[in-house]
């Protein structure tokens, strides 16, 4: 009789909740929103410590491996994990270096180049013959200093919204200042932090759900971790081989070019060829020609990168076929943007290697799992 009016008990506080949100539904919504608000600091600083821990990995199993106590020991977790924000810090203010300078002078250069190159343009024979004479008229009789000015005035007008955007990039920075401070304590604390979410887990769930609870965050962990590093391995490789290939074929702007391909094959699929449109348009304002030239050369790079490197590097790191690649960045793009298209990969590739052991083992004759580890830190 106990159970029974446990349960009763139960349904009604769950029955009555949902009869609450329901009905307060735009309250609820409002709440909900707030708090996922509140906890973007939170969960950008995990995301920024699980990328950091990789690198930071790394640095702690060379740094005095032996030790096992004394002061290298102790100093082990600090100066890695230093290391680890100044390696990520030194990389991003290297591609910002290299990048947005060459960007801006290139702009400018084009918006100079333009008058005279739309003029020469449609002196040319056969784009006269493709042109009807009404468009070319207007186009040659086009006052380029009127149509800069107009240019200009919009620019300015929009200078009314310097303040929001001044507050905008004010709240963007004090996030992201809170979110790597909360980035360091996880870093420093992982440890004692994974033990007592091991504990709690223990404690408040049955032995069954704990063991899937645990495989599922392994397998999580694992595809996370190896995504990371084959993708930034597969981006290294392809920036290279786009630095060596340009300063080959004499392409202008190779170094810079080159890094910003690799920076953006982080996106996966779709990523290297935004770095080629960008790398286009800044070859365009020294010659037109090498710019065609250069995409015709990034898509036999992207389709030598897309069959032999990027299977090899990232697809057997997570052991993910490339059709389900295609469609995790396809679909993860289409819902979250370039968000869904980072996470989207691992995982879909987590999903597919715990529906594969689940069908392994149902084709065994539904033997149970044996013990696995608790996933590592």
């Amino acid at each position: 009789m106990e159970i029974r009016k446990k349960t009763c008990l139960r349904l009604g506080v769950t029955a009555f909740l949902l009869f609450l949100a329901i009905h307060y539904w735009k309250s609820v919504a409002g709440l909900l929103g707030l708090l996922l608000g509140a906890c973007v600091p939170l969960v950008l600083g995990g995301v920024i410590a699980y990328v950091i821990n990789v690198l930071m990995d790394f640095y702690e199993r060379h740094y005095f491996p032996g030790k096992k106590a004394g002061m290298a020991a102790k100093s082990r977790r600090p100066v890695c994990m230093l290391a680890a924000v100044l390696t990520v810090l030194l990389l991003l203010f290297l591609v910002v270096r290299l990048v947005l300078p060459e960007f801006l002078s290139c702009v400018n250069a084009l918006v100079r180049q333009a008058p005279q190159a739309v003029n020469q343009l449609l002196k040319h024979p056969t784009v006269q013959k493709l042109i009807p004479p009404d468009i070319e008229q207007k186009l040659s009789n086009l006052n380029w200093n009127s149509l800069l000015n107009q240019v200009k005035g919009v620019l300015a007008s929009g200078f009314t919204g310097a303040a929001n955007a001044v507050s905008s990039i004010f709240s963007g920075a004090v996030t992201a200042l809170f979110a790597l401070i909360f980035a360091v304590y996880l870093l420093l604390g992982k440890d004692k932090l994974g033990g007592q979410c091991k504990r709690a887990m223990a404690c408040y769930l049955p032995e069954s759900v704990l063991r899937r609870v645990e495989r599922v965050l392994a397998l999580l962990n694992q595809s996370f971790r190896s995504y990371v590093v084959g993708q930034c391995t597969e981006a290294v490789i392809l920036g290279c081989l786009c630095i060596g290939g340009m300063l080959l074929f004499r392409f202008p702007y190779a170094t810079m070019i080159g890094t910003l391909v690799g920076v953006t094959a982080l996106i996966p699929v779709a990523g290297a060829y935004i770095g080629a449109g960008v790398g286009a348009f800044m070859i365009l304002s020294v010659s037109p020609e090498k710019a065609v030239w250069f995409l015709v050369f990034i898509v036999v790079l992207q389709q030598l990168e897309g069959n032999l490197i990027y299977p090899r590097v990232v697809g057997s790191s997570i052991g993910l076929p490339g059709i389900f690649v295609l469609a995790a960045v396809t679909v993860g793009g289409a819902m979250f943007g370039v968000l869904g298209m980072l996470a989207g990969v691992p995982l879909v590739a987590a999903a597919y290697q715990a529906i594969r052991e689940d069908v392994a083992r149902r084709e065994r004759g539904n033997v149970p799992p044996p013990d696995l580890d608790i996933m590592e830190e």
